[in-house]
């Protein structure tokens, strides 16, 4: 034991260890009352291990070469010693992830991790939303399989939409005129890249937390209520009590992954699309092209807004903005307080609505489209933003009855007015179809746009000053 402590006292001397270690762990205080909410975090940096340990093991036997590429997935299928475990491993992963990630980011909109003073925090883990995006997105094509060929096809063919630069974009990225061999393998070095610089974002993300520290379901800043020594009287330490509470909740994560690995890798061609298992075929276009499922709702969002003046630029706008938004949300919540337990009804419809929508577009992403389906799709994307869009009006205390909110209510009530007349008068949607989509959009206009800034403004309740008493 001694020697152990003279060997740490050396490297202190030239290396902060024993220091980061109490600073981050130890000695951090987290808030006594997490929920299993709070598990997701964790369980999220493990899984970005498991894909960076997977990925670099399967980039030992993967060929990123055309002609090679789907027959080296075979090989590691069926050759590679374990090599279907870890094929496995990384396609559930990567589904795991974003199922993770989502459910990190809804906790973070119903608890307000967003707001003051964790407004960089949430910058930070939006930056990592968009590294797993970029990153799944060059995997995806790594297959080489038709769904995996096509989708990427589609996926890149949309920055040919972009005004004046579109064509010289498409081909910049692709690195050819059509996706070849030379995107494969620039999808696959950039693949093998992204993994390193989204953990050195999760770091800084981690450095960001324990900066500030960690929120909670009440909305209580604990280091406002510190005792004699400077310890939150309403923390405990993250090492060994939360660490442990994370440890029980990864376990039960891994037997739900193990069941999925083991015996519903595909789920039922969610995680590994069935035409997949086709080598990628420039001459045979696959009956219904689809991203993968944790793209679906910005693609149904995509095919949702129709193309203006022949361009589907305006669609391409309002897929990346649905993803922007997040970045100004901090700004767009004016509520004094952080928790949905006491920001009132308003707040907790607009989550619900918010989060039927999101889950709505990601089937209507995955299935063919069709006008009714492109209606639900419309409806739904209006949902979507207007969640944000409306915030600063629902989410304030006070009467929201400047010139600006009388105008931004009354401009978008006639908004949603012309979008009902363009569904029966200019694409011929049936009477009832569309009458019934625009009353769910004015019903959530009156609640959530016109009673804050006409009627009454949201009550919120008192929040109290400590967890505990």
């Amino acid at each position: 034991m001694g020697m152990l402590n003279n060997l740490m006292g050396w490297v202190d001397e030239r290396f902060p260890a024993t220091e980061t270690w109490e600073k981050h762990i130890s000695k951090y205080y987290a808030p006594k009352n997490f929920n299993f909410m709070y598990f997701f975090g964790f369980i999220a940096m493990i899984v970005l291990v498991l894909q960076i340990v997977t990925g670099v093991w399967l980039a030992m036997s993967y060929k990123p070469d055309a002609a090679m590429a789907f027959g080296s997935v075979e090989y590691i299928m069926r050759d590679v010693d374990w090599g279907w475990l870890l094929r496995y491993m990384h396609s559930t992963g990567a589904s795991a992830f974003f199922i993770v990630i989502y459910i990190h980011m809804f906790r973070g909109l119903i608890y307000g991790s967003y707001q003051r003073p964790r407004e960089l925090l949430w910058i930070i883990g939006v930056v990592i939303y968009l590294a797993m995006m970029a990153t799944a997105f060059m995997g995806y094509l790594l297959p080489w399989g038709q769904m995996s060929f096509w989708g990427a096809q589609v996926i890149v063919n949309l920055f040919s939409a972009v005004p004046f630069v579109g064509e010289e974009l498409s081909v910049w990225i692709r690195g050819d005129f059509v996706i070849s061999d030379t995107t494969l393998n620039r999808f696959f070095a950039l693949h093998f890249l992204l993994p390193f610089i989204l953990a050195a974002l999760v770091f800084v993300h981690i450095v960001a937390l324990h900066f500030v520290g960690s929120n909670n379901p009440e909305g209580i800043e604990i280091k406002k209520n510190k005792d004699e020594n400077g310890i939150p009287k309403d923390g405990i330490a993250f090492f060994p009590y939360i660490v442990v509470k994370d440890m029980v909740a990864f376990i039960g994560f891994a037997f739900v992954f193990a069941a999925i690995m083991f015996y519903a890798p595909e789920m039922g061609g969610f995680f590994i699309e069935h035409p997949n298992f086709e080598p990628a075929n420039p001459l045979k276009t696959p009956e219904h092209i689809a991203p993968v499922w944790y793209f679906t709702p910005f693609y149904a969002i995509l095919r949702a807004v129709p193309p203006l003046f022949g361009s589907q630029f305006p669609g391409v706008l309002v897929m990346f903005g649905a993803i922007a938004v997040f970045f100004v949300l901090p700004w767009l919540d004016r509520s004094p307080v952080k928790s949905i337990r006491y920001k009132g009804p308003k707040y907790t419809a607009s989550i619900i609505i918010f989060v039927i929508s999101f889950v709505l577009l990601g089937y209507l992403g995955v299935v063919a489209s069709s006008p009714i389906l492109t209606l639900v799709a419309q409806v739904a994307t209006v949902l979507y933003f207007g969640f944000f869009l409306f915030m600063p009006l629902y989410s304030s205390t006070k009467l929201s009855n400047g010139i600006i909110s009388k105008l931004w209510s009354v401009g978008t009530l006639v908004l949603f007015v012309l979008l009902a007349y363009y569904w029966i008068a200019v694409i011929g949607l049936p009477v009832t179809a569309s009458l019934i989509a625009a009353a769910i959009l004015l019903v959530f206009h009156f609640f959530f746009a016109t009673v804050p800034v006409f009627i009454r403004p949201v009550e919120a309740k008192p929040v109290p000053e400590r967890i505990t008493k």
